[in-house]
Parts: C-alpha cells; structure tokens; sequence
C-alpha cells in the first residue's frame, strides 16, 4: 500500500480536523513544558532537586523534599503512558507525510526511546545514580525537538502544502 503524501490527497474536513487535533495537542504538550520550566527541572542540577530534594540547603529560594517511592512510581507510570500516547497519535498521523522514509521512520520511532531514558533516567536520578541526569536532559530536549519538528511538518502538510502533479508525457 502507498501511504507516503497520503496526508496531502486527504479532504479538506479530514485535513481541518487533523490540523486542529494536533494543535489543541501542542497547546497539552507545551503546557507540560511549561510546568517543567515551573520545577525549575530544566538544568541536570534542577533535575537532580526536583527528584532528591534540597533540605540540605539552608539558601534554598523553595524548599523541596525526597520524593518517595509511590509519588515516583506515579510520576513514571503517568508520563510514560501519556506521552507515547502523544506519540503514537502524532506518529499515526506522520506516516502519511510526504517525506524521505528514513527521517519520516526516524520522527516516528524515536520519541519512544527518548521517553524510556528520559522517565528511566528520573528513576535513575532518585536511585542515585548521579550522571543519569544529563540524559534526563538530553533525551528530554530531543523529544521536544522532534515533537516541534513533526508538528511542523504536519501543519504545513495540512494546511500549506499542495499534492505534487506529474507532467503528462
């Protein structure tokens, strides 16, 4: 079955209401983002108080405490479902872009590893194993990246882009 630039042949209804879905999707995700920017989580050193705590710092502007075992689990649990549930639905919807097969497979495969290091490495992090931070942060970044970068794609497919005609022969 030829799936690749299926997006751009589909119905004005279908493209308007993919368009909006994906939207209203980003104003969620970039919401999160917003609430990580809150917890201050957004350094390797944030990372690490936000999950460990800095009672410990008698300077400290908020005061922020161990998280135990069930918060952390519920974190994990929580973030892991609902993001690759942003993925799978925002993937679903790229597999029928018009773009090269190995970026396209790429855009769609990778958010799911990111979103293991990134939630495994948090896990990590409150285990105490101290360098997992850096890849909170890494994976974290990389996924915001690739979520910006699909999002993108599939707006200006949707709404920007024409079907490409062949010359007739």
């Amino acid at each position: 079955m030829q799936y690749n630039a299926l997006l751009l042949t589909l119905p004005r209804e279908i493209k308007s209401f993919l368009a909006i879905f994906v939207v209203v999707l980003s104003v969620g995700y970039f919401t999160g983002l917003l609430f990580v920017g809150q917890t201050e989580t957004t350094t390797p050193e944030g990372i690490e108080e936000n999950y460990l705590g800095n009672e410990d710092d008698p300077d400290a502007e908020v005061m922020k405490f161990e998280k135990g075992e069930r918060e952390m689990l519920t974190i994990i649990h929580t973030h892991i479902l609902s993001i690759s549930f942003i993925f799978f639905l925002l993937g679903g919807i790229l597999v029928f872009a018009d773009l090269p097969e190995k970026l396209k497979f790429f855009l769609i495969l990778e958010p799911f590893f990111s979103i293991l290091a990134t939630f495994g490495g948090i896990y990590f992090v409150w285990k105490g194993v101290d360098w997992m931070k850096y890849v909170v942060l890494v994976s974290g970044i990389l996924m915001t990246v690739i979520f910006i970068t699909s999002v993108s794609i599939v707006l200006y497919q949707l709404l920007f882009q024409k079907v490409k005609t062949r010359a007739s022969h």
